[in-house]
């Protein structure tokens, strides 16, 4: 192993339309900075263009998480580690952990795991001391979670939130701009827990108040038919554009004036952070760790989970008050330059790769010198 630029494997499931998906990048593409040499092993990568795909050095492994196929996908990975193994495996999602939990044990090599969420109620972490060392949560909240149901010791969970680019090129336009048609937006996963439903069951309120008022709602997921079904119901389709299956939500982000994000629980939210770097005032539900972002009526608005009235009203206050709409998204974006940017999540990273790769060199050492 060599101290002064450790090979880290960072193992990922696929990339999907999610905050996860778009920190594995940042990961990928930043940890060369830190003089760290990470490759990135994936399942499927169909969602990254050409461009993003040579940012980084990326491996896709097709079929390596199919149920039939993929015993043997994961022998032809496995061969081709062994030529030259990680000196860790960094797994970025608790779903990939029995894959990074195998590869661990046979390349004798310690593994970490980045937990972007909270574990359902009835679910276990199979997390192991033997070649695991550490869970890495992306909020103080999650961490919590994860220590109140005993998933692991307290000095092996800590806490690394995610970061965002946030030298991001100007949308062009003032928030709220006169003469200029309102955007409300939404983007992430188009799942139950993201509060999809509850967005748009807001959006008649919004337009019996705004008639030209416009909405957009970015992501993919198992909830999207739903969804635009719901839409339709509501009588909304007309107002409404759904930007389906994208890896890159900056162009929709860029579009809004206003950030919705109505997750019933939420580690973090990467998403919302992307869209307050870029000036965009937010309007978030108190849903875990959204606490560690949004001070209310300073960098955000918050508003009760699973509520339509309010966060009508929340967007109805901030289209009222565009004053207080720009403010609130310049403390956001100055909030996310100072402690959410690219820079700082990966620093940490690379700090812990390299405490836990002494740690173990310090252990291999001792034994080396315990043998007669």
């Amino acid at each position: 192993m060599a101290e002064s630029k450790p090979r880290v494997l960072i193992l990922k499931d696929r990339f999907q339309t999610r905050g996860r998906s778009a920190q594995t990048f940042r990961l990928g593409k930043h940890l060369k900075d830190e003089d760290i040499e990470a490759v990135v092993v994936c399942g499927d990568a169909s969602l990254l263009g050409s461009a993003q795909r040579q940012a980084i050095d990326l491996y896709e492994y097709p079929l390596l998480f199919n149920s039939v196929a993929g015993r043997f996908v994961r022998g032809f990975l496995l061969r081709d580690l062994k030529g030259d193994p990680p000196d860790l495996i960094h797994i970025q999602h608790r779903n990939v952990l029995p894959l990074g939990r195998w590869l661990a044990a046979r390349l004798e090599r310690p593994y970490i795991v980045s937990i972007y969420d909270y574990l359902r109620p009835d679910e276990t972490l199979a997390f192991d001391t033997v070649w695991g060392r550490r869970l890495v949560a992306v909020s103080d909240s999650v961490a919590e979670d994860l220590l109140e149901r005993r998933v692991a010791p307290e000095d092996l969970v800590s806490v690394i939130h995610s970061g965002v680019e946030t030298d991001v090129a100007d949308s062009g336009f003032e928030v709220l701009q006169t003469g200029k048609t309102p955007v409300i937006g939404t983007a992430g996963a188009m799942e139950v827990g993201k509060g999809f439903r509850f967005f748009l069951d807001a959006l008649p309120e919004i337009l019996a108040q705004c008639d030209d008022c416009e909405f957009v709602a970015a992501g993919a997921g198992p909830d999207e038919s739903y969804l635009r079904r719901r839409a339709r119901e509501l009588k909304v389709v007309d107002h409404i554009t759904f930007v389906p299956n994208v890896f890159d939500f900056s162009a929709s982000l860029s579009a809004m004036d206003i950030f919705v994000m109505p997750s019933i629980r939420q580690g973090l939210g990467t998403t919302m952070l992307e869209a307050m770097a870029r000036g965009k005032p937010v309007i978030a539900t108190r849903a875990g760790g959204v606490d560690a972002v949004i001070d209310d009526h300073r960098t955000g608005l918050m508003i009760p989970p699973a509520d339509s009235k309010a966060l009508a009203e929340a967007v109805l206050k901030l289209l009222n008050d565009p004053e207080m709409a720009r403010r609130i998204g310049r403390h956001g974006q100055e909030l996310v330059q100072k402690k959410f940017g690219v820079s700082r999540m990966v620093e940490g990273y690379a700090a812990l790769y390299r405490e836990v790769l002494r740690a173990e060199h310090h252990v291999l050492s001792s034994i080396t010198a315990a043998v007669p």
